[in-house]
């Protein structure tokens, strides 16, 4: 099969939808991303890399960083799953809800409010949890620039007033172990993150390879890989994630950068980056892409 050429195909597919969504603006940095902007890239377990339209331009991963707190924290021997559930939520990513009915346990580690409990817990292991996604991100992708946008950071800390609350709430149920300020910090330090869909589809390999890095060591055992998998299919596209399960058919995790990093286990990871996004705050350009990429390809989960 002619990779490129599906991938070509899949960015023609998804230009026309770009109108029909909507650029971030509650983070005034997001909001100056240009909605036409699109691209796509895949890497395979095999070591090839294939990429179409702005494939090579960085953008902000927001939530994409989510999966990697997890995958890290997990990654020490850790159990969250008393601290944070596996379900999906049903509400939107930064919805408070939930939290006092369920006694501050968020439903899962991609909401925002679950991600701060990660990320609390990755602080506690590394002291330095924006860093250590940062080193993981480099090595993986084989780009030692990749970094922390600090404007990026500094306007979601200015306007993130949702999460500081999301934060509060869970510490007065005695979930967070560090200082609300550290742990928001190294929140905004991983999510503004920039890279390129090039960067991500590298970063995301160890997922379809069963928990093995690029470098060969295990990360994570195949199980644990599985199971991130599994959560990313039911909860990594918000209350979106049955109707990306429906067209795509791959765990994926979104973020509104713009981006939806895609794992297909055993063969390897997409990358689709457009910054209009839907009311779920997914991409709606990325959506259309890996729908039209895994329909060509037949490459499914199911």
């Amino acid at each position: 099969m002619d990779y490129q050429l599906e991938l070509q195909r899949a960015v023609d597919a998804a230009r026309p939808v770009l109108a029909t969504g909507r650029v971030a603006d509650y983070i005034p940095a997001l909001g100056e991303a240009d909605p036409t902007a699109f691209g796509l890239a895949l890497a395979t377990v095999d070591g090839e890399l294939y990429g179409a339209g702005d494939w090579q331009t960085p953008f902000s991963i927001q939530s994409v960083s989510k999966l990697f707190t997890l995958a890290l924290a997990l990654a020490t021997g850790e159990s969250l799953w008393h601290r944070v559930g596996r379900e999906p939520s049903g509400t939107p990513f930064n919805s408070l809800v939930q939290l006092e009915s369920e006694q501050g346990i968020p439903r899962n580690p991609f909401i925002n409010a679950g991600a701060v409990v990660v990320t609390d817990r990755l602080l506690t292991l590394t002291g330095d949890a924006g860093g250590a996604v940062r080193e993981f991100l480099r090595a993986e992708s084989g780009n030692p620039l990749l970094d922390t946008d600090l404007a990026v950071a500094a306007s979601e800390a200015e306007h993130g007033h949702r999460n500081a609350a999301l934060a509060h709430f869970i510490a007065g149920y005695g979930n967070l172990e560090n200082p609300v300020e550290a742990v928001l910090g190294h929140y905004y330090a991983h999510c503004a993150i920039a890279a390129s869909c090039r960067d991500m589809a590298l970063a995301g390999l160890f997922l379809a390879r069963h928990g093995v890095r690029t470098d060969g060591s295990r990360l994570l055992s195949r199980s644990e890989a599985k199971r991130i998998n599994a959560v990313l299919l039911t909860c990594g596209t918000y209350d979106a994630a049955g109707d990306f399960a429906y067209r795509v058919g791959l765990p994926g995790k979104s973020g509104v950068g713009g981006g939806i990093l895609a794992v297909v286990p055993g063969r390897g990871t997409l990358c689709a980056w457009g910054p209009a996004l839907d009311r779920a705050g997914n991409s709606v350009g990325a959506v259309a892409a890996l729908d039209a990429f895994t329909t060509a390809t037949g490459w499914s989960v199911f």
